[in-house]
């Protein structure tokens, strides 16, 4: 992770075609994994390969329309409902959440709350000025957006745990040695994106005169 996240971050800062160019590595490989997931299931295998496409088109234009803090915004959420939820459930264990990621906890979806809105409040405060979309829009606003972000990545991630444990697959690759497949590690974003790119990226057009 200290040597992915630097990496990942260094691409999302260049944006433009550097951007565009390191999308296009993660696109090969998670299609890839989502070939091998699906095998001998060839309408499931294009449905896929459609979402994954319009979820890489939602990402580039975020990117480039919301600007590069907005969009590190989502990303860190993301990022800290993984964690969030790994810590809390190592910590505080507890009832199962479904059977689908058997590793799952009712404690971790806590977790994913809580320190996704932590980290999201954080980074608002340290470089949200930097984000005209940031500074404008409500606190209230602001809270229930971080906690639906972090709803729409913690269900992501069981949508592509369902799929792995359908193909009885612990992990969706190896490319990522101790981290397993790249879907592995991205499965929320993926979900996060074309959801911001639909849901609320409107409301934030219709509130927001700037970014119309």
């Amino acid at each position: 992770s200290i040597i992915l996240i630097p990496v990942a971050f260094f691409f999302i800062i260049q944006g433009s075609l550097t951007f565009i160019f390191f999308l296009s590595l993660i696109f090969l490989g998670t299609s890839l994994e989502w070939f091998k997931m699906t095998k001998n299931r060839d309408l499931l295998r294009v449905f896929g390969l459609f979402f994954l496409f319009f979820s890489f088109f939602c990402t580039i234009y975020l990117r480039q329309y919301l600007g590069l803090n907005f969009f590190l915004f989502l990303i860190i959420v993301c990022i800290f409902t993984d964690i969030g939820g790994y810590i809390f459930g190592k910590i505080f264990k507890g009832p199962k959440l479904t059977k689908v990621s058997p590793k799952k906890t009712y404690s971790g979806v806590i977790g994913s709350f809580l320190i996704s809105l932590l980290s999201g409040l954080i980074f608002i405060k340290y470089f949200g000025q930097k984000s005209k979309i940031l500074l404008e829009i409500d606190f209230i606003f602001i809270i229930l957006l971080i906690l639906f972000i972090s709803l729409v990545s913690q269900i992501g991630d069981l949508i592509i745990s369902y799929f792995k444990r359908k193909a009885k697959l612990k992990d969706s690759g190896k490319i990522l040695p101790g981290h397993g497949g790249i879907l592995d590690r991205i499965d929320g974003i993926i979900f996060v994106m074309p959801i911001t790119y639909l849901c609320v990226l409107p409301i934030l057009i219709y509130n927001l005169d700037f970014i119309k």
